[in-house]
Formats: structure tokens, sequence, C-alpha cells
């Protein structure tokens, strides 16, 4: 069975917008520089879900990495002692832990994502027109709107594990 016209768009799309976010990912990591804040992907990412969802549980932020929570005890760990987040207690419930970023961690985000944010504006000026650009910002909405869409493959998981999306750096 070849599917639908529909499905074969969506398929190719699906196909180029991978390939392109692969492509300019890439490149956004060539441009950061050597020795970046001693910042892992992992610990980049941890910080991002907290510089725009803090306070998240240990819990919720694995769930959105596609891991396990004992699998973001080291970083945390690292994150806390390097000063760049802090954990309490629940107000509510007293047996959960909230983590959130703290302004060093802010900052060395800002730092890791700097150069490779000033290389992306500088492409954007000089390889698309107005239009182009606002195009792509609300490009940019809609891929966190699917970033953010459950998983089919996690919906139906028995264990329920259900993931949301890293939001942008």
């Amino acid at each position: 069975m070849c599917g639908s016209e529909e499905d074969r768009e969506i398929a190719e799309t699906a196909e180029q917008l991978r390939w392109g976010v692969s492509r300019l990912a890439s490149r956004l990591r060539a441009e950061q520089p050597p020795g970046g804040e001693g910042l892992t992907r992992l610990a980049v990412s941890l910080l991002a879900n907290l510089r725009h969802s803090s306070p998240m549980t240990p819990t919720e932020l694995a769930g959105v990495e596609g891991l396990q929570a004992q699998s973001l005890t080291r970083v945390l760990n690292e994150l806390e002692a390097q000063g760049r987040i802090s954990r309490s207690r629940s107000d509510t419930d007293r047996r959960r832990q909230e983590v959130s970023i703290t302004d060093e961690g802010r900052q060395a985000l800002r730092e890791h994502v700097r150069d490779g944010n000033a290389w992306l504006a500088s492409a954007l000026r000089g390889t698309l027109t107005p239009a182009e650009r606002g195009l792509l910002r609300l490009a940019a909405e809609l891929l966190q709107q699917v970033a953010a869409s459950e998983s089919p493959r996690r919906t139906s998981d028995p264990e329920g594990g259900a993931a949301g999306a890293a939001p942008p750096l």
C-alpha cells in the first residue's frame, strides 16, 4: 500500500525538516568556543528547560530529556555545586524536590549560546529577506509546538513515559 498523497507530503516534509534541523544544530555546535563554560549538552538542555519552565522536579526534567531521573543525579549535583541551579522542597508537597535555575545558571547559558546566536543572527541577516525571517520566526514557533506534542510511541507506553520538549536556547 502506497499511502495517500498527504502521507507522502508529510513524510517528505519530515525528512527535509529533520535534515535542516540537524545541519543547523551541527553548525551551531561548531560555533561554540572551545572549553565553553564546562557545560555538557545535557547540562545546557537542563538549564534551558529550567530557564523556560522553572521550577521543575527531577522527574519532570528527566521526562523532557527522555531519561530516568536517576540519570540526572550527577549532572544536577555538578550544576548545583557550580551555583547554576538550586534545589528546594516544594511548598505544597515536602516530599517533592524542585529544581530552579539561578542567576549564575542563566549567565552560563547565555555565555554558552552567545557565539552560536551571533553567527545565526548574522546568517539570517545576510541570507534571508525580512519576509523570510518573519516566516522563519513563525516556523520556529511551530517547531516548538511540534516538539511539545506527545509521541504516539510514548503515549501508548504502559509505564506512562510521556515526554515534553526542550525549549530553544
